[in-house]
């Protein structure tokens, strides 16, 4: 009995002390779970108050770092520019003005061109990056976007550099011309022949100046705000009476056709000066005796009928390098040609400008020698063909030319001169 009270006694210690031994270890594992380590002092920080709403708002890309150049906090803009990868900022000229910055203390802005992600091409994207500290551990990295301003800086100064040129050739010549009239005081016959080309020169000093005021304001005034519905056979009428007197010069025969009562919406005159200048270049890059046709016809669309205006020309045609930039300001396909008929090289332009802003585009198919098609497509005034439905009359005699060939032959043509 005495072994047994002894065996139960030891038995009884050895539990008490497992018990203590067990709740001092709960004990301390919850005390150490508890005590700050240095990993946690570095994790999840937390921004100032307020500054979370501010960044949302902001229309520059932010980054937000900790002092470990672990990103806090970025917008959608900083990942779409690609700043941020991986949960860090991955372009290293900021990274290095971020630790500086966190270092000194210092504000500072930087210009730098970034490539761009994911294009294959060698475009760069031109950003300003501004780095301020944000308290006392954090440090704030606002990015803007500057290839879009760089961009329209470029156009401006070639478009200024370009008119600077085109000014110079008439006034120049003006100059020298003027100087050749006092010189032949004397002479009738040399007065008379400076001065016509005195006037040839005026004229087209005239005609670039008032294309100049024409592409300023179709680029600038909403041509919708005084929209109406306009007929097209109307604006076909007044292109062809416009360059009536320069086919005439050159025998060239216009006829115009294709189907009646068409309508679009839009302002009257940018649609008349865009037609217009469709039909004068033909004119004027046409050899004599030959043909210009302006045809129109409506065709389907997924967002409604459209109308498109063809004019078509039997002219010198155009290069496959050309097709791609006669809508640009100032470019000509053959300088030489455009300076004997006045040209400007700001016809174009400004028909790409009218269509685009009334919702359509124009198109050129071409080749050398064989002559151009130039095609303005506009969407359909809805009032206009709505009152076409009500007169199934006029909507079947609309509808009547056939679809294989809208163009050719020209239907009930009118021939001039």
């Amino acid at each position: 009995m005495d072994v047994n009270a002894a065996v139960a006694a030891a038995a009884a210690i050895a539990g008490v002390l497992t018990g203590v031994i067990a709740m001092l270890a709960f004990r301390w594992s919850e005390r150490d779970q508890k005590r700050p380590t240095r990993t946690s002092l570095h994790t999840d920080p937390v921004l100032p108050p307020g500054v979370d709403t501010v960044l949302s708002v902001l229309r520059s890309s932010a980054v937000v770092l900790d002092e470990a150049d672990a990103v806090v906090k970025a917008s959608s803009a900083a990942y779409a520019l690609g700043l941020v990868r991986g949960g860090k900022l991955s372009v290293d000229p900021m990274l290095k003005m971020a630790r500086d910055t966190r270092r000194d203390g210092e504000i500072r802005q930087v210009e730098l061109d970034l490539p761009r992600r994911g294009t294959g091409r060698g475009e760069a994207l031109a950003v300003s990056a501004r780095v301020a500290p944000l308290g006392s551990r954090l440090v704030l990295l606002l990015v803007e976007d500057l290839t879009e301003a760089r961009r329209i800086e470029a156009v401006r100064r070639d478009f200024v550099a370009n008119v600077s040129h085109e000014l110079k050739t008439p006034v120049g010549a003006l100059s020298l011309l003027s100087e050749a009239v006092m010189d032949a005081s004397d002479d009738p016959e040399a007065v008379e022949r400076f001065a016509g080309r005195m006037q040839i020169e005026a004229t087209r000093l005239t005609n670039l100046v008032q294309e100049l005021i024409d592409l300023s304001r179709v680029q600038n005034d909403d041509p919708l705000e005084d929209a109406e519905p306009v007929r097209v056979d109307e604006l076909v009428a007044e292109a062809i009476d416009r360059c009536r007197h320069q086919a005439g010069t050159k025998q060239i025969t216009m006829a115009a056709g294709g189907t009646a009562d068409l309508h679009v919406w839009g302002n009257r005159g940018q649609l008349a000066a865009a037609l217009g200048n469709l039909v004068e270049n033909a004119v004027n890059y046409s050899p004599a005796r030959t043909r210009v046709g302006i045809a129109a016809r409506r065709v389907s669309a997924p967002g409604g009928d459209h109308i498109e205006v063809a004019v078509t020309d039997q002219g010198i045609g155009i290069s496959e390098k050309d097709k791609e930039r006669v809508f640009e300001r100032f470019y000509r396909v053959d300088p030489a040609r455009s300076r004997a008929t006045g040209g400007t090289g700001l016809g174009l332009a400004i028909v790409k400008h009218v269509a685009a802003s009334h919702g359509g585009e124009v198109t050129v198919w071409s080749s050398e020698g064989q002559g151009s098609t130039f095609t303005l497509r506009l969407p359909e005034a809805g009032a206009a063909r709505d009152r076409a439905h009500q007169h199934p009359d006029l909507d079947d005699e609309a509808e009547g030319s056939p679809d294989t060939s809208p163009y050719e032959p020209l239907p009930a043509p009118e021939v001039l001169p």
